[in-house]
């Protein structure tokens, strides 16, 4: 409550203002930038990224039609086209930039919704349309039910398919929950790759879920929002067979491309798919006269105001250089790789997933309890002693972590990726995790 609860009824000096900013809310912000953030996959502050951020606010160029702003349009066009080239897909993927995979994924599955042979539900509504089933696996990210309730699928409507033991969606469970809905009536419309989940990063087998789609028909989306950045390495390009077969594919670039939030870029092998399921120009927004064919990109999103987020895009390809970001991507997989192997080394630490990218899954099995994890209690236990500890860690300042539940088992989740992890940041989180972890009081809240 040491914010004002109304509003002040005359100006206040600017210097004032920002020494409330200072004094009120920097303090008070969970410091992403801080190098010892490791909970979450990094939103970065990139110096050409935050330059790009503020031409955007000073242009306040609303990238909505080509006439309204030519440059952001043709840019865009641009800095999408770089991006499909650096993570080695074919021309015959178009694209534009939204603001979060939730968006883009949004995206994607309305087309899914449209491409349903015989119906258009933009035009027409869901009124006949049967009820419609998208399939995931069940460590998909959530933002694809919240998708399904925004488009009147419903979150009945999708279907989560079990993972195998490195939590990669099962491809012949794909094939027999199609065919069971099929027979009771659904109207399967859509399925969803993840490349990179948000627990584990696990990666499905795009390769398999295109041969089940192109075999039923049904649209393919692929959520490399974090892991897509890693296609920029051939050393990685295998976890990403098959995506080139996807008709849409999600990836962020404020998640490993050190772009600030927000950023999503979208693209797609039908880009008529997705026009026919957003495009709607009344008189004054047609572009009327245009010596060629523009984009204007509206029509392929729910939202007519659109940033001009290739700037800043367009501006830090250009700084870091295509080797300069491969550089750091493969620096902070190698980081998160050495952070496995501490873990697996120490007979205290349990490793709860692979490691194909740059984020581990951990938790603290103490000595006393190690011999007796089958034991009555003993899951329990571990739970509660590894939920004490990341409170632990937090409460310390020194880094923050997240956690998340691994065939409910408490994990821990350290997620490398900041432009501020370096070898040394690593190194210190792992020796504060096991300082703090062998207080007798670690594994007890207050």
């Amino acid at each position: 409550a040491r914010f004002p609860a109304e509003p002040p009824s005359g100006p206040e000096p600017l210097g004032q203002i920002l020494g409330d900013y200072l004094r009120l809310v920097e303090p008070n912000v969970t410091h992403w930038q801080h190098p010892g953030f490791f909970a979450y996959f990094s939103t970065n502050a990139s110096g050409p990224g935050i330059l790009g951020e503020m031409f955007m606010a000073t242009l306040v160029a609303n990238a909505m039609l080509w006439r309204t702003s030519p440059v952001a349009t043709e840019l865009e066009e641009v800095t999408v086209g770089w991006l499909r080239r650096m993570l080695g897909l074919p021309d015959a993927f178009d694209g534009l930039f939204t603001d979060t995979a939730s968006t883009s994924s949004l995206i994607g599955l309305a087309a899914a919704r449209q491409a349903v042979e015989g119906r258009r539900i933009a035009q027409e509504g869901l009124a006949g349309a049967g009820r419609l089933r998208v399939y995931c696996s069940s460590e998909a990210h959530s933002s694809i039910e919240k998708a399904a309730m925004t488009l009147g699928i419903g979150r009945a409507g999708v279907r989560r398919i079990e993972v195998d033991e490195e939590y990669r969606m099962r491809s012949e469970l794909l094939t027999t929950a199609i065919a069971e809905d099929r027979a009771g009536g659904w109207v399967p419309a859509g399925v969803v790759a993840t490349l990179g989940t948000t627990s584990t990063t696990s990666v499905d087998p795009a390769a398999a879920l295109a041969e089940i789609a192109e075999r039923e028909r049904l649209w393919l989306h692929v959520d490399a929002a974090y892991a897509g950045a890693a296609a920029l390495l051939p050393e990685m390009r295998s976890l990403f067979a098959g995506w080139e077969r996807a008709d849409s594919i999600v990836v962020n670039p404020h998640k490993w491309f050190f772009a600030p939030l927000d950023c999503s870029l979208l693209l797609t092998r039908r880009p008529e798919v997705v026009r026919d399921a957003f495009s709607l120009v009344p008189e004054y927004l047609r572009t009327l006269g245009e010596a060629a064919p523009v984009h204007d990109f509206n029509e392929y999103t729910p939202q007519l105001g659109r940033r001009f987020r290739a700037l800043k895009m367009w501006m830090l390809i250009r700084y870091f250089g295509v080797d300069g970001l491969a550089r750091r991507v493969r620096e902070h997989i190698r980081l998160a790789g050495l952070f496995a192997s501490w873990i697996d080394a120490d007979p205290e630490m349990e490793r709860l997933a692979p490691v194909p990218f740059s984020t581990v899954c951990f938790r603290h099995v103490p000595a006393a309890l190690a011999g007796r994890r089958d034991g009555p209690g003993i899951a329990d236990q571990l739970d509660r002693h590894n939920e004490a500890l990341l409170d632990a860690v937090n409460r310390d300042g020194r880094l923050f972590l997240s956690h998340t539940r691994l065939r409910d088992r408490f994990a821990l989740r350290l997620a490398v990726g900041s432009l501020r992890h370096d070898e040394a940041r690593v190194a210190e989180a792992w020796r504060v995790i096991r300082e703090i972890a062998s207080r007798p009081e670690a594994g007890r809240r207050d």
